[in-house]
């Protein structure tokens, strides 16, 4: 005989026992307001982000007036009697060399066309670039000339991390050095 037990109808199902060895189903992961909200968020961002740059490009002219990093190319022209803050980077190089250059470095400077990143030096990373009327590049037969102005690049000016890259006529690499 067996017994049945009649089912009361206010009460649910009873909870059924998972069988041994098989995993319980997991519930369905919620994601959470916090998390929806951020990511929207940063969506939103982006999207400011990137309209920002789609509109500011194109204009021709960068709003920047500072000489920051700016070549300044030397011509061979007299100039009137300029300030110091006048003079390009070239002549002052060229200036200092000639003030404390062996001979060998006044020659090989006498060759420097432009000289970018001698006014700005903040110690942390220094990058001057020197520019000359020199062919060849590095494997050239002005290499030496690269390094002696290199040299009289690091008599000139100091910094704690810097490096001064000497180039040819065709940005070649001539020569760099630490300084």
């Amino acid at each position: 005989m067996t017994q049945q037990h009649p089912q009361q109808p206010n009460q649910p199902h009873p909870p059924q026992q998972p069988e041994y060895g098989a995993p319980a189903p997991q519930p369905p992961k919620k994601r959470s307001v916090g998390k929806i909200a951020g990511l929207g968020c940063a969506g939103v961002i982006a999207l400011f982000v990137i309209a920002g740059v789609a509109t500011s490009g194109g204009s021709g002219d960068s709003g920047d007036a500072s000489n920051k990093d700016k070549a300044v190319a030397t011509d061979s022209k007299p100039k009137k009697a300029a300030s110091a803050d006048e003079t390009s980077q070239a002549e002052q190089f060229r200036t200092c060399v000639a003030k404390n250059g062996t001979d060998t470095e006044k020659a090989a400077v006498k060759h420097v066309t432009k000289v970018t990143g001698a006014d700005k030096r903040n110690d942390i990373l220094d990058a001057a670039e020197v520019f000359t009327d020199f062919t060849g590049g590095l494997t050239g037969p002005h290499q030496g000339e690269g390094k002696l102005i290199a040299s009289a690049f690091t008599s000139c000016y100091e910094s704690k991390n810097g490096l001064v890259t000497v180039y040819d006529k065709d940005g070649e690499l001539l020569a760099n050095a630490n300084y």
